[in-house]
Parts: C-alpha cells; structure tokens; sequence
C-alpha cells in the first residue's frame, strides 16, 4: 500500500511528520505560557495575597474582639427609687380617697345651715358647681359621680332649699328633690356709677344682706370669671370695684351670707353676659393702636361713667379725650376730678393717692365706680378723629371741648362769669 503523503510549502512530507510538528508546537505554546506567568510573578509586590480575586474581594481572617466585661448594676439606689415611688403613689391614693370620704360624708365643711337655690332650668352639672362654689361639695365630679349612680340626675326641683352644711351626699340630694319652698325675692335697681360702698348700704337698707358680709364676699368669695382672676387685687381698694354690673335684679333675701354670695354672683354674670353679647374680648381689646388690659378699660369706663353719665352722645367723646392724653406726653395725667375721689363714695375727698391724677400719672390703679355698658362700649371704641385734650360741662350738662388750656380756661372764665360752671371745689 502506498504511504501517504503532501506537499506544505512546497515540501513533501507524511503525516506523521505533520503530526509530529503540531505536537511539538502545542509544548512550545504552553512552554511560552509557563515563562510568561513566571516573569508577571516576579514583577508582583511582595505583600501580593494568590487568594485575591479583585480590588472589591479579599479574603482574610478578622482577629478577635476582646468582650467587653459587664457591669454590676447598683441594685441598691434602683430599689430605693421604686420602693419610694411606690410609697409615694400609695400616699397620693390613700389621700385622695380620705378626701373623697370626707367631702361624700359631709366632713370639715363648717357649721350652720345653708340656703341653696336652683335656678329654673338649672342642669345637674351647673348644680354641682354652684354646690361647690357655696362651699357644700368641695368635688364637682364626684357629686355628678355620685347622683349618676344613684340615678338621680333630672330629679332635683329648682327654687329655695335650706340644709346643713355638713350633710353628706345623700342627704343633700334628697333635700334638692324635695318640692322646694318659694325662694323669696325683692327687685333691687342698682344704678350706674354706684360704688362698692353704696351697693353695700343699698342691700343693707333692702334688707337683702348685711353691708359687712357683701364686703367680705367682695374681696373673699370665690367666682369663676376670668376678668375676676385678671384684677390686680394687691393694687386696688376693692376687689370688684367696678365689675359688680349696674341693672335691675331679683335678688333672694334670706340667710344674708349666702345673699350676699347670690347677689354678687348675680351681678358678675350680668356683666359676663353683656360683654359677650357684645362682643368684647376681655383678653384682646386695642384702642387706637395700642393694647390695653381689661381692668384698664374697666378703671378708665368708670371714669367716663362719671364724667358723662347717662349721656351716651358724649361718652365717645369723653373716651376720646382721656386716650388723646394718654398718647401724648405733654399731658401726664388723665386731669380728671372724679379721680381724686378713690375709692369714690358719698362725694368724700380721700388721702389715699392711688386715684388722684395730681398723684398719679397715665391711668388709675382701679375702678371708682361701676360703669354702665355704654360707658365699657365707648372707651372700647372711642371718637375717632376727634383732636381735643380738654373738656368742661356747665350746670346743664352741656359739654365743651378744647384743644389748648388757653382755651380750656377761657370757657371755664366764660362759665363763671354766666354763674353755669359746676365744680366741685
């Protein structure tokens, strides 16, 4: 058989010899690869780690963290601390539930009879409050608690009950059921511009109550108003000079210390009422720009009360007047005589400074009077654009004002001369 055979490149060859070449070629190839893999091992640092796979993956052992040793706890100072907190607790329990006990069975409330009366239409909640501010229940909740449960929420009758003041809550809320006797009533008229002293002597003479317990409740008794908790009461003479409104009311006459309350409370609520129908925030009351305190509107109405009473033309005005001076401080004082008079009453000059405007600069301590709601709505809003400083009225009421006290004086020299001033000097 003839061997096979080819021609490469011109040469004759067998393919054994191809074979033989490739076979040789392939061990030179991996020969040139074994050379280049040792000459790149050579140019690598010497920190080079074979386990690295990229820049992003190492492979490598973390050495162990040391744990960190455990502290004692101070089991003592955390143990007293609970044990005291719970004593604490314990006694603030313990407490409220003697004076539960104490206002439910009658205890501490003091001595003599107590004349309640319930107004037509009155809710168990107003009656409760009303009970706490005669001094009968010293815990609103806990008596609405109690009629709940006891199911006698609706039962009580309005008019005048009498029981002892230190009747528990049964007793209490059986004499409320009770078809009450006719609370006896007498229609008082307190006018505007009356002071504490007068309306004290008016209800005496009335006999609605004693002057000496309308007194006490005047600067002791305890209302619920907020304009109440805003009177500086270390600064004035009387507490509620000023605030005990002036109308026509039905005052109960009976036990003259729960009158006195009643006809206190009587004329506070009338004012409550009359400033929120007309809608005068107490808390937020601006005059020509500038922000004033309610008391401070109260003292000045009590002064245009009394320069311009019943003429509510000339209120505005007069309102007007006192706020030009107060904004310019050329004039220091208000320069009204009423004002030498605190605490004004029975046309007496007083010593006591606090009210005289030769004393005193800007605005008085308190009220002198109590004023009307025309003369509380007039200082809220005086005249605008009315530029005067001074005013005089002659023995008719009529009012005259100026601008200068040239001015001023030459109208009060042109009164004197007609016999028509009045002063009071």
């Amino acid at each position: 058989m003839e061997e096979n055979k080819s021609i490469i490149d011109g040469e004759e060859t067998t393919i054994d010899t191809v074979l033989e070449k490739q076979g040789q070629a392939e061990k030179d190839s991996v020969k040139a690869v074994a050379e280049t893999d040792e000459t790149a091992k050579e140019k690598l640092p010497e920190d080079f780690d074979e386990f690295k796979i990229s820049d992003g993956f190492k492979i490598f052992e973390e050495p162990e963290k040391e744990k960190p040793k455990k502290k004692k706890k101070k089991r003592g100072l955390g143990t007293a601390i609970w044990i005291i907190s719970i004593l604490l607790i314990s006694f603030s329990i313990a407490f409220g539930i003697i004076l539960a006990g104490a206002d439910y069975l009658g205890f501490g409330k003091g001595q003599g009879d107590c004349v309640f009366v319930i107004k037509q239409g009155a809710t168990t909640a107003q009656i409760a409050k009303d009970l706490k501010k005669s001094g009968v229940v010293n815990s609103t909740m806990l008596f609405r608690a109690y009629v709940k449960v006891k199911k006698y929420d609706g039962k009580f009758t309005s008019g005048r009950h009498v029981f002892n003041r230190e009747a528990g809550y049964e007793a209490i809320a059986r004499e409320l059921m009770k078809p009450s006797a006719s609370a006896k009533t007498k229609r008082v008229t307190i006018p505007e511009g009356y002071s504490v002293d007068k309306i004290a002597k008016e209800l005496e003479t009335q006999g609605i109550c004693t002057k000496d317990d309308f007194i006490f409740e005047v600067q002791e008794g305890i209302f619920e108003y907020d304009f109440v908790n805003q009177i500086p009461v270390n600064q004035v003479h009387y507490r509620l000079e000023g605030y005990l409104f002036p109308d026509t009311y039905q005052f109960y006459y009976d036990e003259s210390k729960e009158c006195a309350h009643l006809a206190v409370d009587a004329m506070l609520r009338n004012l409550d009422n009359k400033l929120k129908k007309e809608k005068i925030d107490i808390n937020n009351i601006t005059v020509f720009g500038k922000k004033y305190t309610f008391h401070e509107i109260m003292t000045l109405s009590s002064i245009v009360e009394m320069e311009a009473s019943n003429n509510d033309t000339e209120m505005p005005k007069v309102a007007a007047v006192f706020f030009n001076r107060l904004r310019n401080s050329d004039f220091p004082t208000l320069g009204s005589s009423p004002t030498r008079k605190y605490p004004y009453g029975e046309g007496r000059y007083n010593t006591d400074p606090r009210g005289d405007e030769k004393f005193i600069t800007g605005i008085p301590v308190g009220p002198m009077c109590s004023p009307g709601i025309s003369a509380i709505k007039s200082t809220c809003s005086p005249k605008k654009d009315f530029d005067y400083y001074y005013f005089v009225t002659d023995k008719s009421m009529n009012f005259y004002y100026n601008k200068t006290l040239s001015q001023h004086n030459a109208t009060i020299k042109k009164l004197q001369a007609e016999k028509n001033w009045i002063y009071e000097e």
